[in-house]
């Protein structure tokens, strides 16, 4: 079946807040068997919205907005949606209920406005909002559907697990969508396509193979729809591996750090990091993984080289001698975090970010990247560009990659 996403608000189109709701809908949406179709975004003003649905009905079976029913006047969603669908508002009790039984158990008392929201169109089935005071709106005629909920990331995600997926499982039967991930490093987009030009083109009918380039990696995403395509899916899987040979990571569409969380805590492994161009965002990224205690005991950023001699015992003849971003500095930097954290495995990075402070023999974007593992040193220069921001994230990411390759038998 297929889907449409409607995002409403000012505020996204300003670039005040990022969407990420119609991303993290697209994602869940497919996963379940629902085809996107589009990602349309409009601002707080009713006739952009009825242009939108009207757009929208014409390519999709359903229709989910989000945004602009909340309490304030520039939420408009709702009064929008009864212009559309030629109805009114009626005061429904039950949602004054869920809406007086959220607020008791906040402590904050009912007022007007939020009182309001209690006002539905009368031929709209109504979804209790079991975290907010907004309720999710739905228009159905039995062949399209309709569906109004908060722009609120957390009451969207809610009801759409809870509420909405499954009623349109039941509706539509969507058929199942099949994916698989490879994690794909050292080799270009261009490269990489130039290699696999014959497999695309030799894929079965209804299958599809994505590109999903980002900073020091591939991710490459094989696909077909329904259920009884998965033993093709194994068959198609094994030859692309076999084609990506040693550029091949991982079978996973996790995030590198999930990735290498998960290969120390089966190795059951420690790891620490020591960091100087990325100012402590390699630790960060690791820690963003739910039980990363278990394996991440710490870090040392040791921005400045004071940093480096005082407290990871770099030698200062080899700062002087070698510079700070040379291999020899990060391997005692990586040998020495490891030791003092007590960990099996470490990172160590220096570079230049930049805009400033290349030179002829090191410009901005030289990195070395030291990985440690059980004793074992991996070095590895790289150049990753010229703009600050993508130069940490990109070696942020190298880094990450570079130690779970280690792990990687």
């Amino acid at each position: 079946m297929r889907v449409e996403i409607i995002s409403i608000g000012d505020e996204l189109l300003i670039g005040q807040v990022v969407n990420t709701n119609a991303v993290w809908m697209g994602r869940e949406l497919t996963q379940q068997g629902f085809i996107i179709v589009a990602v349309t975004t409009v601002g707080d003003r009713s006739d952009d919205i009825i242009k939108a649905i009207d757009v929208s009905f014409e390519r999709a079976d359903i229709v989910l907005l989000t945004g602009g029913v909340g309490p304030t006047t520039d939420d408009i969603t709702k009064h929008t949606l009864c212009r559309y669908f030629h109805t009114t508002l009626d005061f429904n009790n039950e949602v004054l209920q869920n809406i007086e039984s959220i607020f008791l158990k906040r402590n904050i008392q009912l007022n007007q406005l939020t009182r309001n929201q209690a006002f539905v169109p009368v031929n709209a089935t109504v979804i209790q909002n079991k975290v907010g005071t907004a309720p999710i709106l739905c228009f159905n005629n039995g062949k399209k559907v309709l569906i109004s909920m908060p722009g609120v990331p957390f009451e969207m995600k809610t009801t759409m697990r809870d509420d909405i997926i499954p009623r349109l499982q039941v509706q539509f039967q969507p058929k199942g969508y099949l994916k698989q991930s490879y994690l794909v490093c050292g080799i270009t987009e261009s490269a990489l396509a130039t290699r696999l030009a014959t497999f695309e083109t030799q894929l079965p009918a209804g299958f599809s193979l994505a590109y999903l380039p980002s900073f020091g990696f591939i991710q490459l995403r094989l696909s077909a729809w329904g259920e009884s395509r998965k033993p093709e899916m194994i068959q198609q899987g094994n030859k692309l591996k076999q084609l990506l040979g040693k550029e091949f990571v991982s079978e996973s569409d996790q995030t590198l750090e999930a990735l290498l969380g998960e290969k120390l805590r089966k190795q059951q492994l420690t790891v620490s990091t020591a960091e100087s161009c990325t100012g402590g965002y390699i630790a960060h990224r690791i820690t963003t993984v739910p039980g990363a205690s278990d394996y991440f005991k710490g870090s040392i950023v040791s921005y400045d080289n004071r940093i480096k001699e005082e407290l990871l015992q770099v030698d200062k003849q080899t700062i002087d001698k070698k510079g700070a971003v040379s291999r020899e500095v990060v391997e005692q930097m990586a040998e020495h975090v490891a030791h003092t954290m007590k960990t099996s495995c470490s990172i160590a990075v220096s570079g230049i970010m930049g805009p400033e402070g290349g030179t002829l023999e090191k410009p901005v974007g030289t990195v070395w990247i030291c990985t440690r593992h059980n004793g074992k040193l991996l070095s590895v220069a790289y150049r990753v560009g010229s703009s600050r921001e993508e130069n940490i994230e990109r070696t942020a990411n190298l880094a990450i990659l570079q130690l779970i390759r280690m792990l990687t038998p």
